[in-house]
């Protein structure tokens, strides 16, 4: 399920207009469009999970979440607006921890006890800027910095602010404004020479740096192919390099000192089975640290390990039932290289540094291998320090047929002393997959100390509150500016100690040593801070003489508002009805709305049930249990059946309404010429009796009888709907 963050720059530099006639802002939002409707014609994106986050500050950059649905993303898109700085750095550090919080809530990255690779939320973080330079409230900085010092609990369990399954990528947008590139280039697009090209480089993405409309809709097709799921590794070489390979030509392949493929920052492609949906794997990569059951805590890892492979050719190794993992490459120079050699049938080992108990560079867990076909290059996971491993395995089953010698045993405690512990529980059930499952002891422990276990427990706990907190904060407005903001300082002033004009302005705006708080009022009681007065309308004063003594302050106060735009609510002075007046765009959402409605009061009485009928009596009960067919049928006498009249008094029967019974209990009908026919002054004791008594019908007779009692009971029914109740 890969998740798709977009970071958008909302600084005030992205309201620039472009040749296309749109802003910066508009083209970011389009792009976003165009790419979900690119991403759309895989079927694999039908578990994609979108975020949208902004450059506000926290946490009000967060416009859509976990919990926010495609319509939110939309709306919350389509109302952006550019009126802020550009803090990339901070605005990156939200969109890490956003990811990462439900990282430690799932226990995702299993600290201490092994990388695994098909464990991994992949994600891929989508960044569209201009690329201007960085500001922020403290200046203009040089360099793109991330804030370390990160709020989230569990954050220095590893250096960086990312992982090994995330990615950043970047389009910086560098469209003119005045006409369009006349020689436009085809082809790939280069990196972008921005602060952000570092940044993405690191995660094991790249930028693109965007000159045009068409090369725009170009990045966005590559970008949805750089939607993968994989995890990214450092491969870097160990010891000699391999023999050298001449072509045709006598020339050598490679030289002396460093090539590019020593070192490469590359992913390799953790694939989901076709059944489920789901990666599967059973071999962790090695941590770069041997686990002490004394320490009480874990040294912190690297976002992406860093795999070191030998150039000595050797014979890869399995047995029959072993599992193991297989990984794909991604394209770089070191499949280039691998490949040019074509040797199918050779591989290299690789190894993590001081992932052993006494050797630095560690016991092999793999290796390297082309395909047969010298398509690609794969990576092979097995048991740590496999080399020992798969003989003693081999001889188990073939040579001792699962009943192993003392000889045979003390070799395998030797290589379980030298394995690491938390490799205990997959060779556990691998040694079940193959038919031997009392190989180890199940006392063996994993490894870590008791403090370290419950410190990870409680990060679990401590994130799931705080995920709770985010959601609940997922699209809020940050309040709005109604007064002065003055900057703290150290120094104390008073009123009294000011000098010129220009000390004063330097004290309101925050750029002097003066600031505001500071003031004796004591000293000078006529100076406050003064609010937004809504009963003075606003004026257009073209001479500072003409503002009244009363009102300077206010107006100071809506000109600052005015021209440094620190309020959404602009008060532009020139018209009265633009204080009421709101965009086309924004007159049909009703989310924001919605969210600064408080919430309903509880019924005053919860027990007493709801009015039925708002109209009308409303004490009227609700007759719905004794609705009555309009095919009721009526007992009484003869005289009944005479429409308007009541049941004879002498008779002793009474008119009596009753439910229509269903047509398999109802009487059958009955002949005039039956002796079981009913005489006028006959009782219904009698009636019964004559009821129970047998009638000898012949088979032919019967289903006269039943046509008959059919059309009568239909022509009573329509002569009963039009009797009418008084």
């Amino acid at each position: 399920m890969p998740i798709l963050v977009f970071l958008l720059d909302t600084s005030a530099s992205m309201n620039q207009r472009t040749y296309l006639g749109t802003t910066y802002l508009d083209v970011a939002k389009g792009a976003v469009e165009v790419f979900m409707k690119l991403r759309a014609r895989d079927p694999a994106s039908r578990g994609d999970r979108y975020m949208l986050v902004t450059f506000d500050d926290p946490p009000y950059g967060v416009k859509a979440g976990w919990k926010e649905n495609h319509a939110t993303f939309m709306c919350e898109l389509k109302n952006l607006q550019a009126s802020g700085l550009t803090t990339l750095g901070h605005a990156l550090r939200t969109a890490f921890d956003l990811l990462n919080l439900n990282r430690l809530v799932s226990g995702i990255d299993n600290y201490g006890m092994g990388r695994n690779p098909f464990f991994l939320e992949p994600s891929v973080i989508i960044t569209i800027t201009d690329g201007n330079k960085l500001t922020h409230s403290s200046g203009v900085p040089d360099e793109l910095h991330l804030p370390l010092n990160s709020p989230l609990a569990g954050s220095e369990l590893t250096k960086e602010p990312f992982r090994w399954d995330q990615r950043l990528f970047a389009l910086v947008l560098r469209l003119p404004g005045a006409t369009a590139p006349e020689n436009e280039q085809l082809g790939s697009v280069a990196s972008d020479e921005s602060a952000i090209t570092q940044m993405c480089e690191v995660t094991g993405g790249r930028s693109y740096c965007v000159r045009t409309q068409r090369m725009l809709n170009q990045c966005l097709e590559s970008l949805v192919q750089k939607v993968q799921s994989g995890v990214v590794l450092n491969f870097e070489k160990t010891g000699p390099d391999p023999p050298l390979i001449c072509d045709d030509l006598n020339r050598p392949a490679s030289s002396f000192g460093p090539q590019p493929w020593h070192s490469c920052h590359k992913l390799i492609y953790v694939r989901p089975n076709p059944k489920t949906g789901v990666p599967v794997g059973h071999w962790p990569l090695p941590e770069s640290f041997w686990p002490d059951q004394n320490s009480p805590t874990l040294p912190p890892r690297s976002a992406h390990p860093v795999v070191r492979f030998s150039c000595a050719d050797c014979e890869p190794m399995v047995i029959d039932k072993l599992p193991f993992d297989k990984y794909e490459l991604e394209p770089s120079p070191l499949t280039q290289f691998i490949l040019e050699r074509k040797s199918p049938h050779m591989c290299w080992q690789v190894f993590v540094n001081s992932s052993g108990k006494q050797s630095d560079l560690g016991q092999p867990f793999g290796y390297l291998k082309a395909s047969t076909t010298l398509t690609c290059v794969n990576l092979f996971v097995m048991p740590y320090n496999y080399p020992v491993l798969l003989p003693l395995l081999d001889d188990l089953f073939k040579v001792h047929k699962l009943k192993p010698n003392l000889k045979w045993r003390q070799a395998f405690e030797m290589y379980l002393n030298t394995m690491p512990p938390y490799y205990l529980l997959p060779l556990k059930k691998a040694l079940r997959m193959m038919g031997a499952p009392n190989l180890i002891a199940d006392t063996m422990d994993c490894g870590l100390s008791y403090s370290v276990i419950s410190y990870l427990k409680k990060l679990s706990q401590q994130a799931k509150i705080e995920s709770d907190r985010l959601i609940v904060s997922v699209g809020k407005k940050a309040p709005q500016e109604t007064s002065i903001k003055v900057k703290n300082h150290s120094s104390s002033l008073s009123l009294a100690h000011l000098r010129d004009f220009k000390q004063l302005l330097h004290g309101i705006t925050g750029e002097g040593p003066l600031r505001l708080c500071d003031i004796n009022f004591k000293e000078f009681s006529g100076f406050q801070v003064a609010l937004l007065n809504k009963a003075i309308k606003p004026q257009s004063y073209r001479n500072a003489y003409d503002i009244p003594r009363r009102n300077l302050l206010d107006q100071l106060t809506r000109m600052r508002s005015n021209l440094l735009r620190t309020s959404l609510k602009l008060i532009r002075g020139q018209d009265e009805d633009y204080l009421h007046s709101i965009p086309v765009a924004q007159m049909g959402n009703y989310q924001e709305f919605l969210k600064m409605m408080p919430s309903p009061l509880r019924e005053i009485d919860p027990d007493q049930p709801k009015r039925l009928h708002t109209f009308g009596n409303p004490f009227k009960q609700d007759k719905k249990g004794m609705m009555i067919d309009e095919a009721d049928e009526f007992v009484a006498g003869p005289q009944s059946k005479k429409r308007g009249i009541s049941g004879d008094s002498s008779s002793g029967v009474t008119l009596k309404r009753r439910r229509s019974m269903s047509p398999l209990l109802r009487r059958p009908h009955v002949p005039p010429g039956n002796s079981n026919h009913v005489a006028p002054g006959k009782s219904l004791a009698g009636v019964q009796q004559n009821l129970l008594k047998p009638i000898p019908q012949h088979k032919g007779e019967r289903k006269k009888n039943f046509c008959q009692h059919r059309d009568s009971s239909l022509s009573d029914q329509k002569k009963l709907r039009g009797f009418k109740t008084f």
